[in-house]
This record gives structure tokens, sequence and C-alpha cells, in this order.
């Protein structure tokens, strides 16, 4: 029957009838309305269009002694905030006021888990995640934690998981994260702190997410750092070592992996030990902990010298990176890998470390990484690539060849898709390739000579310049 009354036009008098002051007939007409709307996008769309939304809201205002009516308004809400469209009208509503002074009230496990269902999606826009802040909600999801965290009844435990995952929501907007964390200095933040050592799994989970959260930019990563964020994190992970909660592994490597990002976190981050403690994670199975284990590693090494040599001449990790640098079905823990086993060579400049990654198998990676469709990855293969060849070339010289480096080079060189960083330091690779004898004559015989000369009218300078340079060396060795 739905779209008999749709196309007989029963939609437009509904929506009118929303303005009655008769609380019968407005239960009804959301009812209704309701039932109409029901799984189709297209029929919400076309009530959030004709302005209900600011209607319902005012409506749960004016009448939230109404058990029924705000009821069917949660109901409402609950489908159309699905939709992004109808976010931005809440968001030009009190809607975020008046569902938090309707939690409050609310005693009975189902009326708040109605709440929630609203709660979520609205919380994922972020100007109303900022409202929702304001009106207090923090509050009252701190409040929820700390009368369920002992409980073992199965609503006290539905209840803690959907606070603290929304508390954990809430942090992912820039401002209303930035408001709760208050120079580190907040109460919310020192109460999202004290999740992490706690015996629940779901508040390690959400604390050492909300971490991660907190740690989106530099300012807030150094302070917690210097705050001792760091040893709370490790004793986490120390906890899930063996047989672990592969979820919060995951949020606690997270959070260390947005930590290390700033320059003087890492050197403070490495000597309190935090890659032994990612490296005993290393036998996972799980590819999103591998994931971000290969993050934090390559985020704590850069450039740092010192760290990445020690890495680089592990090698159980070289191995293990090699490996991983096959998980054709985890893109994502391909090309991290690809990245880390690259980022060892570039920050150690270490012969033992480009002996290991040769011993590993490691040279064919970084040759097929050349190739990539990412330039930031292409660039970070071809730099590594240069430094084995400056510094290693008699021990990688068989891999180089049989990987076909050379002419991978002439195709990277001859595509005029290829960015400028790629063809200069393509060019730079050429030149300290003609060190090795039979990697020369395969140079020679792929007529490169006349790649580079066109390469001398480049429009960017710096690889016109080296195109010069290129040539002379190249026609000197010919």
């Amino acid at each position: 029957m739905r779209n008999p009354c749709v196309d007989a036009g029963l939609i437009p008098p509904l929506v009118q009838l929303l303005n009655c002051k008769d609380q019968e007939v407005l239960l009804q007409t959301g009812r209704a309305l309701g039932n109409i709307c029901y799984d189709s996008h297209t029929l919400q769309s076309q009530l959030i269009n004709m302005g209900v939304i600011p209607t319902l809201v005012k409506l749960l205002g004016i009448h939230c002694q109404n058990a029924a009516l705000t009821e069917m308004c949660l109901v409402a809400f609950g489908n159309l905030a699905e939709l992004e469209s109808s976010k931005e009208q809440f968001a030009y509503t009190n809607i975020a006021e008046e569902l938090v002074k309707l939690f409050k009230k609310q005693i009975e496990h189902d009326k708040k888990e109605m709440i929630f269902e609203v709660l979520a999606p609205l919380a994922e826009n972020d100007v109303i995640k900022l409202q929702l802040v304001e009106a207090g909600l923090v509050e009252c999801l701190l409040e929820i934690v700390q009368k369920t965290v002992d409980s073992d009844k199965e609503d006290d435990i539905a209840e803690l998981k959907t606070a603290s995952d929304l508390m954990v929501l809430l942090l992912l907007g820039d401002e209303s994260m930035q408001k709760l964390f208050e120079g580190g200095k907040g109460s919310v933040f020192q109460r999202v702190l004290s999740w992490i050592p706690s015996n629940s799994h779901q508040l390690q989970l959400a604390g050492a997410l909300a971490i991660a959260n907190f740690a989106r930019n530099d300012g807030n990563c150094i302070h917690m750092v210097d705050n001792g964020i760091v040893q709370k994190l490790m004793d986490l992970l120390d906890r899930h070592v063996e047989d672990g909660n592969v979820t919060v592994q995951h949020a606690a490597l997270s959070a260390l992996r947005n930590l290390a990002i700033p320059v003087v976190n890492k050197a403070k981050m490495l000597s309190a030990g935090v890659a032994e403690a990612v490296l005993k994670f290393l036998r996972s199975e799980m590819p999103p902990v591998q994931f971000k284990l290969l993050g934090t590693l390559r985020m704590l090494i850069d450039a740092q010298a010192e760290a990445a040599e020690q890495l680089g001449k592990n090698a159980k990790l070289v191995e293990r990176l090699v490996e991983w640098c096959e998980a054709k079905d985890h893109a994502g823990v391909m090309g991290e890998s690809n990245r880390l086993l690259s980022a060892l060579i570039r920050h150690s400049k270490s012969k033992d470390v480009i002996r290991t990654v040769v011993q590993s198998g490691g040279i064919k990676h970084l040759v097929t990484m050349a190739t990539s469709e990412h330039v930031i990855m292409q660039n970070e293969a071809l730099v590594a690539l240069a430094l084995i060849a400056a510094l290693e070339l008699v021990t990688a010289e068989k891999d180089l060849e049989n990987a076909q480096l050379v002419q991978i080079l002439h195709r990277l060189l001859s595509d005029d898709r290829s960015a400028p960083e790629i063809k200069y330091n393509s060019m730079v690779l050429i030149c300290a390739l003609i060190g090795s004898e039979p990697l020369q004559k395969e140079v020679q015989s792929m007529a490169f000579l006349e790649v580079v000369s066109k390469l001398r009218s480049h429009e960017n300078k710096t690889v016109a310049q080296q195109a010069s340079l290129t040539e002379q060396r190249l026609a000197v060795e010919s």
C-alpha cells in the first residue's frame, strides 16, 4: 500500500499535520510518515526536503513528557539520521541539547539504547560532535562507564561498550577533541587515561583509541609523550602479547604510531623501548596488527640513523618484511612492508643493513616498488636502490639484474607521465649502476643515451641538469 499512498499525494498533508496541537494526531501522523518512509532513502530525502527535521526536533522539546511521542520522534530521527543530507539540517537545530536532556532523564536500558541509536549516526558529523560535547554528553557517557565497568549484567556490558565507543567517536572531530584535551589538563582526558590500565578489554580498547585520536596534532603528541603515556601503552601491549586481544593490540599500536610522528618524540620513544615492545608482535598473523606494527616502526626510524641500522641488521625482522612484501591479499601490509624495507636503508645508509636486505631476498621487492602507482613509494624505492648501488653494488648486482631494474628505469625515463623526481632519481641510479660490468652492458644495450638526451630540455631545471650529467657519464662509459 505504500506506493499508492505516495502516488495519491498523502505525504504533504501528513507533514502539515505535524503542526497540529493534538498529541494523539501528532503521534498517528508520525507513525504514518514513519511507515511510509521506512527503508526508503528516496522518500526519506523527500521528507527532509519538506523540512520535517526542525519540526520534529521542536516537537521533541515541547512534548518530552509524552513517552509515546518521544519514542515516535526518536524512531524518525533514527531513520532520517542515516542520510548525509539530514545531518546538515540536524546541525542547524538544537537536537544535541534535546537528546542530552532526554538522555539524562532515562533509567531504563531500552530507552537509553534508543537514544544511543540516534546519537551514533548524528555524531559522525563534526558540527554535531561539538554540539554534543557542549551539551554535556561526555559527562553522561563517563557516568555510564563508571556505573557499568564492574558489572557482569548483559545490559550493563552492552551499555559500557556503546558509551565508550561513542566517546571515541566524539574525539574524531578536531574541535571536539581539542576541547576535551584542554591542553592535557582536561578531566575527560585524565579519565580516559585511567581506562588504559583497566581490566576491561572494552575500556582498554576505547582508552587506546581515544589516545590515538588525541594524538592527531604535534602539540598534543609532545605533551602526552612528556607526561608518560608511552609507558602506559607499552604496559597495555605487554598484557596482550600472548594470545592477546587483537583489537586492543591494533588500537595501542595506532596510538604509538601517531605519537611517533613529531620529530622530537622519536628519540624519546626509542629510548623508552618502544621498538622492542612493538617487535614482540612480529609473529602476529593478523593483518591489521601487522599493518600498524609496520607503520609504527617506520615512523620511529624516520631520520633516526642508529635505530634504522639496529633494526635493519635484525635478520628476523627483515625476513618477515620480505615475507609480508608478498602479502598480495593485504595491500596495506604489502605497501607498508615495502616502505619500511626502503626506510631502513634510506635512514641508516648502512652497508650492513643493505647486506641483510640482500641476503633476505628483499632487492626484488624494492625494484617492484619502483613501479608503484604511488609516486611517494616509487621515489622511496629509487632512493633506497641508489644507496644500494652506491654502497654495495657488488653484493646486490645479481639480484638487481634478475629483477630487471635497468629495463624498469628505461620505462620510467621514457614515460612522459613520470613525475620529475622519479626521472631525476632514475638518472642518479643509472649513473651508480654503470659501476657494475653486467649492469653497464644492459644500460648500453638499451639506448639510454637517446632517452636521457631528450630530458635535457625538460621544463624542470633539476631534471634537465641531471640529464646533462647523466648523458656525459654514459658517453664516457660507452
